[in-house]
C-alpha cells in the first residue's frame, strides 16, 4: 500500500467542478484538473486490503453489482501514483480498461461503493484518480498507437461502434486480426457520441481514441446500415467472423392516454438531435428539439433523464421537472443494501445541481406516475395528469398502487420519455437470422457470447440489456477473446 495510515490521515476530497451557474452557459466539460500532490494523497487512502472488492467485478443474483466490471487493478495504480510513478500506473490501467478516459467521466463508479474504506468512512476517489491517470498519459505523450507486430490474415466485422464495439475491435486488433467497424450513424462512437451530452463526454475525447485505433489498423465505416445500404448476406461472405454490438435502442413508452401527442419525445431522440446539431453547426442549423422557454417534464429518474435535464438547462427551459416513480432514497445504506453492494442511496447528479442552481430547487418529483397527457386544440401536449403511487413487493413481484386523492395536473410544453429500452432493433437481427430471448435480447451465453450462427458473437446491451458503459466494455473485451479463440483455436486475450 502507498501509506500505511493514509486512510486515517487524509479525508476524501471530491474532484472540484466549475460552478453550476457558470457552466450551464456553454457545452464544455466542467471537471477541474486536480494538482498531482492532492491526487497522491487521495491515492494514499487506498488500504491495499487483503480482498479488494473494488476490483471484483461481479453480481450477486437478485441483487446489485460489486466492484469494477473490467477488473481494474485499483490498489496497484493507487500505490503507483502515491509514489509518483504515473507512467506505470497508466500501464496498469490500460491492462484492464481500453478506454479509461470514457469510464473516468461517465461511469457511476460501482468500485467506490465496494471500497473497504467505505465500510465506515468515505471511499477512495477511484474514478477521479482513473480520469487523471489517463489524461496525464495523453498530456505527456505516453499514449501512442501500438499496431500489432504481425497479422493473422483473418478479417472480423464489428457491427456497432459504441463502447462494446470499440472494445471488441481494439482487442481483436491487438490479436492481429484485420477489423472493420460498421456504424449506421454519420459519426463513430454510438452511445458515446450521440447518447451522452457533450458536457459529460466531449466528442473530441471520443475522436482522440478513434484516431488512435485507426492508427493501429482498425477500419471504421460510418453511414453503413447492415441490412440497408450494406446487404446483410455480404457480411457473412466478406468476413471470417462477426461481433454484433448494436446496443438496445427500442424505446419503452409511457402507458398513458394520449402518449403520441406532438411535443412528447423519446429522450434519445432529443439527446441525439441536440448533439448532432451542436457538432455540425454549434446549433446554428436549428436541427434539434429546443427546450428554450418551455416547461419541460422528464419522465424517468435514471441517468438518461438527468441528461435531458442537463441539456434542457443549457437550452434555457422555463422550468424542468423530473418524474421518478420510486420514493426518495435514504441518505444511508439500508439493511437490504449492505456493503460491498453498490450503494442505493440518495445522491444529486450534476444535472440536478444545475437545475437547482438555475430554478431554485431540485427538479425531482417522487412516487409520481403519469396517467394521461393533455392536448391543446392543435394536437400538441400542454400538460399531463399524474397520481402518486406506492411501490411494494408481493411474493417477489413488484406492484404499484395508486394513492387516492393524489391526482395532479402539470403544465408541460415538452415531455421527454426516459424510462429505458425494451431491447435491440429486430430488423438487423432478423436479416442475419439471429435468435433472441424472451427479453428480446440476443440469445448468447454470458462468457461465451456466440449466437445461434457459427462465428457470430454478440456483446453489450443487445445481449445483456440496457446497462452501463463499463459493462459494455467488459463484454466487448470478453467477446473478442471468444472470437479470437474461434478463429485461432486458442487465445491470449484476457
Amino acid at each position: 500500500m502507498g501509506k500505511t495510515t493514509g486512510f486515517m490521515e487524509y479525508e476524501r476530497q471530491d474532484p472540484p467542478k466549475k460552478n453550476p451557474l457558470a457552466r450551464v452557459k456553454n457545452w464544455q466539460e466542467f471537471q477541474i484538473v486536480v494538482p498531482e500532490g492532492e491526487l497522491q494523497e487521495q491515492g494514499a487512502r487506498c488500504m491495499d486490503c487483503a480482498v479488494p472488492f473494488c476490483q471484483t467485478g461481479t453480481t450477486i443474483p437478485g441483487s446489485d453489482e460489486i466492484g469494477c466490471p473490467v477488473y481494474n487493478l485499483i490498489p496497484e495504480w493507487n500505490e503507483l501514483i502515491y509514489h509518483n510513478r504515473w507512467h506505470e500506473a497508466l500501464v496498469r490501467l490500460h491492462k484492464t480498461n481500453n478506454f479509461p478516459e470514457f469510464t473516468g467521466r461517465v461511469c457511476p463508479a460501482p468500485c467506490e461503493g465496494s471500497c473497504t474504506v467505505a465500510l465506515n468512512d468515505d471511499p477512495v476517489t477511484i474514478k477521479s484518480i482513473e480520469y487523471h491517470i489517463v489524461e496525464k498519459g495523453f498530456r505527456e505523450g505516453w499514449i501512442q498507437p501500438e499496431p500489432p507486430a504481425k497479422r493473422t490474415g483473418k478479417h472480423v466485422a464489428v457491427v456497432g461502434s459504441g463502447p462494446a464495439g470499440l472494445a471488441a475491435a481494439a482487442q481483436l486488433n491487438k490479436a492481429g486480426h484485420w477489423v472493420t467497424v460498421f456504424e449506421k450513424d454519420d459519426r463513430i462512437g454510438g452511445l458515446l457520441t450521440y447518447g451522452i451530452p457533450d458536457v459529460k463526454l466531449a466528442n473530441h475525447i471520443v475522436n482522440r481514441r478513434i484516431e488512435l485505433l485507426e492508427a493501429e489498423g482498425i477500419t471504421f465505416q460510418p453511414n453503413t446500415d447492415i441490412g440497408g445500404n450494406y446487404p446483410a448476406e455480404e457480411l457473412y461472405e466478406d468476413f471470417d467472423s462477426v461481433i454484433l454490438c448494436t446496443g438496445a435502442q427500442v424505446h419503452r413508452n409511457v402507458p398513458a392516454e394520449e402518449n403520441q401527442l406532438s411535443g412528447i419525445h423519446y429522450a434519445m431522440d432529443f439527446l441525439r438531435a441536440n448533439t448532432k446539431s451542436l457538432l455540425d453547426s454549434g446549433h446554428a442549423d436549428g436541427e434539434y428539439i429546443s427546450a428554450e422557454g418551455k416547461n419541460v417534464i422528464v419522465i424517468g429518474g435514471g441517468d438518461t433523464g438527468v441528461d435531458c435535464i442537463t441539456t434542457s438547462v443549457r437550452h434555457g427551459a422555463a422550468s424542468i421537472t423530473q418524474f421518478d416513480i420510486h420514493p426518495e432514497l435514504e441518505h444511508e445504506r439500508q439493511e437490504n443494501n449492505p456493503w460491498p453492494l453498490y450503494p442505493v442511496v440518495y445522491r444529486q447528479e450534476d444535472g440536478h445541481k444545475e437545475a437547482e442552481a438555475v430554478y431554485g430547487k431540485d427538479p425531482r418529483a417522487y412516487k409520481v406516475q403519469t396517467k394521461r397527457f393533455i392536448s391543446d386544440d392543435q394536437g400538441r401536449v400542454k400538460g399531463l395528469v399524474t397520481v402518486d403511487v406506492d411501490t411494494v413487493y408481493e411474493d417477489g413481484v413488484k406492484k404499484r398502487y395508486e394513492i387516492p386523492g393524489t391526482e395532479k395536473t402539470w403544465e408541460a410544453d415538452l415531455v421527454f420519455v426516459a424510462i429505458g429500452f425494451t431491447g435491440p432493433e429486430k430488423e438487423l437481427l432478423n436479416a442475419l437470422n439471429i435468435q433472441t430471448t424472451e427479453r428480446n435480447t440476443v440469445e448468447a451465453e454470458y462468457g461465451k457470447y456466440e449466437t445461434n450462427i457459427e462465428g457470430v458473437f454478440a456483446a453489450g446491451d443487445n445481449r445483456r440489456g440496457q446497462s452501463l458503459v463499463v459493462w459494455a466494455i467488459h463484454e466487448g473485451r470478453e467477446a473478442a477473446r471468444e472470437c479470437d479463440r474461434y478463429l485461432e483455436g486458442s487465445t491470449n486475450l484476457p
